[in-house]
């Protein structure tokens, strides 16, 4: 019986062309293709941070040298004792922060037990819900200023707190509730099975099983509704008048109206409204990619 004759080895030049050709990386790039784009982002950068630097600059600037050149021109901290100790900035930040946790709180609660009951449920309407939610989406809060504003006096909510929260709740609960069935999309369903298996009716399933996995969804929907309740200032000021009642939105224009400018005290007001945001981002900010990213592919 002839012997077999072993198949000869590939070479390795052979198996050198075979490989898929390499990734062009940073090394590949011109060295021109390389300034122009460091440029671009250093010229990017300095735009986006230009005007922040402007208004932390400003605010330790006298009045009288608000639009100097210069980066320091007379140093000094009399515009942020001119907001704290002799306008109605502390009563404008306590109505704010009622506001805030106010739309926080019932958003993220009503954005999440939505988006779950889009995400898990099949019932009648489910579909004209989901697209009522998102064609509300589309209308500018400059046309909904006055079906709201006639709707609020009717019930007596002007100049309330509650009137402002429930304003904001018809701008962040619809896109929040989107997000949030998304984000649900991307849990399994069978945590929901088990759960029923062990007796858990389906409030406690979404309470103790579903929403510890959604905390990346909550961090972005409750980021979402501060943001809208602390920075948004058509509703604001359309809504509440007299001093007594503004939030810092309303408040800041106080200090840069039609009858005169001080852009100190409005400069040093907007550093010390930029803080808590601040604060808030940075808490959320690890949960943020994850959260907004969730529910692009399904598994």
């Amino acid at each position: 019986m002839p012997a077999r004759t072993a198949r000869p080895a590939p070479s390795s030049r052979a198996s050198r062309g075979a490989r898929a050709p390499r990734p062009r990386g940073p090394r590949d790039r011109g060295r021109l293709a390389s300034v122009g784009l460091h440029a671009a982002l250093v010229t990017g950068t300095a735009v986006a941070l230009f005007p922040v630097l402007w208004l932390l600059v400003t605010s330790f600037k006298p009045e009288e040298n608000s639009f100097s050149t210069a980066l320091l021109d007379g140093f000094t901290l009399r515009n942020y004792d001119h907001v704290l100790n002799e306008t109605k900035f502390l009563t404008w930040f306590g109505n704010s922060l009622v506001v805030v946790l106010g739309t926080t709180l019932v958003g993220v609660f009503i954005a999440s037990t939505t988006g779950y009951a889009l995400s898990r449920f099949r019932f009648p309407g489910m579909r004209p819900l989901m697209w009522t939610l998102l064609i509300t989406q589309m209308f500018p809060m400059a046309v909904l200023i006055v079906p709201l504003y006639n709707t609020m006096a009717t019930m007596g909510l002007l100049n309330q707190p509650v009137g402002l929260i429930v304003t904001y709740l018809t701008v962040a609960v619809p896109f929040c509730a989107w997000m949030m069935k998304g984000f649900f999309d991307t849990i399994p369903a069978s945590i929901d099975e088990s759960g029923r298996v062990d007796g858990l009716n389906p409030f406690g399933v979404f309470w103790r099983l579903i929403l510890p996995l959604a905390k990346p969804g909550l961090a972005v929907t409750g980021f979402y509704t501060f943001v809208t309740a602390w920075a948004e200032v058509a509703y604001a000021t359309a809504f509440m008048t007299g001093e007594e009642n503004l939030t810092l939105a309303g408040g800041l224009q106080t200090f840069v109206n039609r009858y005169g400018s001080d852009w100190g005290a409005m400069t040093a007001a907007a550093v010390i409204i930029a803080v808590p945001a601040g604060l808030v981002f940075g808490f959320a900010q690890r949960h943020l990619v994850s959260g907004l990213t969730a529910g692009a592919i399904k598994s």
